[in-house]
């Protein structure tokens, strides 16, 4: 059921408390442009507003995504969250005193910008703690039901505060809800994620670049949701613009627009699962795009109030079909171990094509006026949402076993290696029978993308020229820690079906070795199971 993730008490009591927090955001959100309306470049202000709180995602998102996988995400959220809740009170202090000019603005939006980014990761990659993988896209949908829930009530109560008591009120406002969010964090008893060390950033960045740069559904997950947020952030950044040029209204009827389209995503995620039972995941992209674009067309050229608010209503339908359609995907192709890495990647496009799409569609409208800008990026939609037949996402993804286990056994040594020794060869020698050895090889290539994605920074399949059917694969990685993880943390459940392909069209029990550079033979204790040159037998019966 759609709601069945919220009888989790810790789920529910997180949603409620991020919800609490979305309303304040949004609050400042139309506080912040009502601020620059009325100011000469209007369009160019409110847009750089919109940028200064989703670029922060370009540069701390990946950070972020590595801190959330490898230190404890309770306390990382508490801290973040602390941090904006102070920076949300200043801004309100100093808006209150008459200081904010749109430099202060942009500057403290920046900073509550960066808290948003580090914080993102760490939000999403918790939802699989707390429910079952059957229920991962219920999860995903109620979460997008949450950013648009607030979306829907927070502009209206910001337009009627802002006209009542001025924008250092909802800016005050936004600061209190931190409250409510420090205190679910709180009360979050979370269980302990790591069985032994903590990863180092370092190597822990560069591993989760590497799995993003060798996952062919992530990465098609990616593209499509440039494709999609680039042309779609026009009418996010220029709204304000339409709402107080050509429909003349205040803050008040511009929280009602923002509402509408909070509304119309509400009521997308209520259908969503019936919609999902029926139609695939392309489908639902496309039209949901389609569906956005009709939307932002009428901002572009209906002058009506009432009809632009109707049609809102209809494009958070789209808004949210195709966020809850990209994120869940991309939720179930994630293993564990690199999660929030890759919903940072995730983040990087969606939030930082939102944040560069607002200059660019700002820059637009001061040469085209806004009404033509939005009309542009309506026929970017409509062909964006065309590419799908050419790139469309891939068929297997959120469909593979990505459960992860120690499916390697422990490796066999004739010394014991320091973490930080490497970088380490692996080589695999199998023994291919005559007739097998295209299939084999095709096989052998699906599982090279695996080790690289699992670790590995070289790989290759070679063939003895003096025994046809001798073949060794290679691959190298660059510490033994680095390996070991391999062994125990990162081997999916699909990853271990790919191993089990190759040994299939090969005969007999493969061959496993593990070399290090020479320099470390200084340290190996003389042993039968050794070659006395620092390298490891390799016969020992290591499955790999």
């Amino acid at each position: 059921m759609a709601a069945s993730p919220l009888a989790d008490r810790t789920f529910r009591m997180l949603w409620l408390a991020q919800l609490v927090s979305g309303v304040g955001t949004w609050m400042q959100t139309v506080g912040a442009q009502w601020l620059l309306v009325h100011q000469a470049h209007a369009a160019t202000l409110v847009s750089l507003v919109q940028a200064a709180s989703l670029l922060p995602v370009m540069f701390v998102s990946l950070p972020a995504g590595v801190l959330a996988d490898v230190l404890d995400r309770r306390r990382l959220l508490v801290s973040v969250q602390a941090a904006m809740g102070v920076t949300a009170a200043a801004l309100a202090a100093l808006t209150a005193a008459g200081l904010t000019t749109p430099a202060v603005l942009i500057a403290l939006t920046f900073l509550l910008g960066i808290g948003q980014a580090l914080t993102n990761p760490a939000w999403q990659a918790i939802q699989p703690e707390l429910v079952p993988r059957e229920q991962i896209p219920a999860a995903a949908s109620l979460g997008s039901l949450n950013v648009n829930v607030a979306r829907a009530v927070g502009p209206a109560l910001a337009g009627a505060l802002v006209a009542a008591a001025g924008s250092w009120a909802v800016f005050a406002v936004n600061a209190v809800s931190f409250v409510g969010v420090l205190a679910a964090l709180l009360a979050w008893k979370r269980a302990a994620p790591h069985a032994g060390p903590a990863e180092p950033i370092g190597p822990a960045l560069r591993a989760g670049t590497r799995y993003v740069r060798n996952a062919p559904g992530v990465r098609r997950i990616l593209l499509r949701a440039a494709i999609f947020v680039v042309p779609a952030s026009a009418l996010w950044a220029l709204l304000p613009v339409v709402a107080s040029g050509r429909l003349h209204l205040g803050a008040g009827g511009y929280g009602i627009l923002l509402g509408a389209l909070g509304a119309g995503a509400v009521a997308g995620a209520l259908m969503l699962s019936r919609l999902r039972a029926h139609l695939s995941n392309n489908v639902l992209l496309a039209a949901a795009t389609c569906v956005f674009a009709a939307g932002t067309l009428v901002a572009g050229t209906v002058a009506s109030t009432a009809a632009v608010t109707a049609v809102m209503l209809v494009t958070g339908v789209g808004w949210l079909v195709a966020l809850s359609t990209l994120n869940t995907a991309l939720q179930l192709s994630l293993p564990a171990w690199v999660r929030a890495r890759g919903l940072a990647g995730y983040l990087i496009v969606f939030m930082g094509g939102q944040g560069l799409g607002s200059l660019l569609w700002g820059a637009v409208a001061g040469r085209l006026q806004t009404g033509p800008t939005l009309v542009v990026a309506a026929v970017l939609l409509v062909a964006g949402a065309a590419t799908l037949r050419g790139l469309p996402l891939l068929a297997q993804s959120g469909r593979l076993d990505r459960t992860v286990g120690a499916h390697w056994p422990e490796p066999h040594l004739a010394f014991d290696a320091d973490p930080d020794d490497g970088p380490v060869l692996v080589t695999v020698s199998y023994r291919v029978p005559p007739g097998s050895e295209r299939a084999f090889l095709d096989a052998a290539r699906a599982l090279g993308v695996s080790r690289r994605r699992t670790g590995a920074v070289h790989w290759g399949v070679y063939r003895d020229s003096a025994d046809p059917g001798a073949f060794v694969e290679a691959f190298q990685v660059p510490s033994w820690q680095e390996h070991l993880r391999q062994h125990h943390d990162r081997v999916t459940g699909y990853d271990q079906e790919l191993v089990d392909a190759v040994r299939a069209l090969s005969s007999g029990e493969p061959a496993v070795r593990h070399l290090l550079p020479p320099g470390y033979a200084a340290a190996l204790t003389p042993d039968a199971g050794s070659d006395g040159d620092g390298t490891a037998d390799g016969h020992g019966g290591d499955r790999l």
